[in-house]
């Protein structure tokens, strides 16, 4: 697969393209992916993160990396060096990168503008009161009685409020926009909150932190941003976003703006436009951030980086290709039709990078021994191997061979049924690489476990031989059991076991549907080669799958594998 799959158009780009033929912000395509620190990026922000960047590298132009910490209860800096690094394992590089607390003395002389307009109020009414007088979806909402208050009482209010003169969660300052309207968005919704708490970027200056929705589009205004791309649920905050840009009026006020002139963070500024698109989702996951916080606070999972966990950063760990994330998403498009991907579809992506990149090599996960009885004691020999069956520009290494060697439990039966071609009592296989064996006996311990299998090696079906090209149906791979090397294999599936486990119809919730069989972890070995293998190294081990060397506790004298895919979609058969 190619890592830079064409351009596909889409209804995005259509009105980008639409923009651009008209001359709509002068020709100038900035965007910008804008997540809050609360928690590691999932599969789905990646979606977020192709596009934006995607777009902005389509175009000539530029994408922002902005931190939306204006909840600092909630954040940390853990979660921001994730996210850049996250960020650039995807292959993106931000043009800026900005803090929206980068703008928060922009933001509160807006919230004095819109006062003096008579756009906005101080509101006393407590959080359970303000959810009383809103109304629903069906019956209008009923004003403020702090709605009346004067230009001059908000505005001594409010500063008051900047000033900390009162306590969490007493006063809130409100746009005054209409309590009828039917997007309860536009009831008088609240721009700033009182909350005291220690700010990771600005400490303890502000005792008032701005609300998203109106954080958000002075945010982008002031970056310059001309397509504010985020996800279809923020389609009914569309019309908050502009009301707040539209009675701002940024571009006629540089005034408010000159704070960040003064500090060397000025930019073009904007009038954006919003546009929404249905978020990915994937079945067999989670994205829900405090559900995903949930499983690592539980213990339910090993971390924010667990292979397992749809994370970024799991999924890096897993050995997903950060281009096979970039393909999946390009094909499975943009569009406000809400749908969900399996994630099968995700796999075969990454099945298709790794066919290309992954060199081959030997293991065994369920070892079995095999002796070779007609090889004298001692023997030892090397043996070429290609690293990849594709590319010769891969080239070949030594794999040591020996008369004790190291096969898959499940390539012997000791009572064959229809349809098994590997080894058996009697029958024949050919060892990769080596010729063709024929099982003479078998041992078992004292528990009358399988332990060893005996057999013969045609002397005539080797390379170079009159009968090497000898047919039998089975081939099996091996290792030398002299030279393997044990290793710690992590074989990890799909942690739920319900296609939507976010599904609370019968009365269950996602941690009911927890698979139990995520995660084995067996003791294996893997050819000699592998002795040096460092983290993060993807491979295939003939006939198995895909594995890659663990990147946290992998190391010399310890090596561990986790598995990242099947070589074929297995899951969907096993759950038939």
């Amino acid at each position: 697969m190619s890592s830079n799959p064409p351009i596909v158009n889409n209804f995005i780009r259509q009105i980008i393209n639409g923009d651009q033929d008209t001359g709509k912000h002068g020709g100038r395509i900035v965007t910008r992916f804008p997540p809050e620190p609360n928690g590691y990026l999932h599969l789905g922000h990646a979606k977020s993160i192709c596009l934006n960047f995607g777009v902005a590298s389509d175009y000539g132009g530029v994408c922002h990396l902005r931190l939306d910490d204006t909840n600092p209860i909630r954040e940390d800096p853990e979660f921001v060096e994730a996210i850049k690094a996250d960020v650039h394992w995807l292959g993106f590089e931000w043009d800026a990168l900005r803090h929206a607390s980068d703008y928060f003395e922009v933001i509160y002389l807006c919230a004095l503008k819109l006062i003096r307009d008579g756009k906005a109020f101080v509101c006393d009414l407590s959080a359970d009161e303000v959810r009383e007088y809103r109304g629903t979806l069906t019956e209008p909402g009923r004003n403020s009685p702090y709605r009346e208050r004067s230009v001059a009482e908000n505005l001594d209010l409010f500063q008051r409020m900047r000033a900390g003169e009162f306590p969490d969660g007493a006063k809130t300052l409100r746009a005054k926009i209409d309590m009828a309207s039917g997007n309860i968005n536009l009831r008088d919704p609240a721009l700033y909150r009182i909350r005291k708490t220690t700010h990771q970027n600005t400490g303890d200056a502000w005792p008032i932190y701005p609300m998203y929705d109106y954080a958000h589009c002075i945010s982008d205004a002031v970056e310059g941003i001309t397509h504010s791309l985020c996800t279809l649920e923020f389609e009914d905050h569309r019309p908050l976003y502009d009301w707040c840009l539209q009675q701002i009026d940024l571009p006629n006020h540089p005034e408010l703006t000159q704070p960040l002139v003064d500090a060397g963070l000025g930019m073009p500024v904007s009038t954006p436009q919003q546009i929404e698109f249905a978020r990915g989702n994937l079945d067999y996951t989670v994205t829900s951030k405090r559900k995903l916080a949930a499983l690592v606070e539980d213990g339910l999972v090993d971390g924010w980086d667990d292979p397992r966990m749809p994370t970024l950063a799991g999924v890096r760990r897993r050995g997903y290709p950060a281009a096979a994330i970039r393909n999946f998403w390009e094909r499975a498009g943009v569009s406000k039709q809400v749908s969900t991907i399996e994630y099968s579809v995700l796999e075969a992506c990454v099945r298709e990078e790794l066919d290309a990149a992954a060199p081959r090599r030997l293991g065994v996960i369920d070892p079995l021994k095999l002796v070779i009885t007609n090889l004298p004691d001692g023997h030892a020999e090397t043996l070429t191997f290609p690293n990849h069956p594709k590319n010769e520009a891969f080239g070949t290494r030594a794999v040591p061979f020996s008369g004790e060697l190291w096969i898959e439990r499940e390539d012997f039966l000791e009572e064959p049924v229809k349809g098994f071609h590997r080894l058996v009592p009697g029958g024949e296989v050919r060892l990769r690489g080596v010729g063709i064996v024929k099982c003479v006996d078998v041992k078992k311990d004292t528990s009358g476990k399988l332990s060893e299998v005996l057999c013969t090696l045609d002397a005539t079906s080797r390379a170079g031989q009159e009968g090497a090209e000898r047919k039998v149906k089975g081939t099996i791979h091996w290792v030398s059991a002299r030279h393997a090397i044990e290793a710690e294999v992590r074989l990890y599936e799909r942690l739920f076991t319900v296609a939507d486990p976010d599904d609370d119809t019968d009365g269950k919730t996602y941690r009911d549907y927890i698979n139990s069989n995520s995660r084995r972890v067996v003791r294996g070995f893997v050819e000699s080669s592998l002795g040096d293998a460092q983290a993060g190294t993807a491979l295939q081990f003939e006939r198995l799958g895909y594995f890659v060397a663990d990147s946290r506790d992998h190391a010399p004298g310890h090596p561990v594998f986790n598995r990242i895919v099947t070589l074929r979609d297995s899951f969907a058969k096993a759950t038939k």
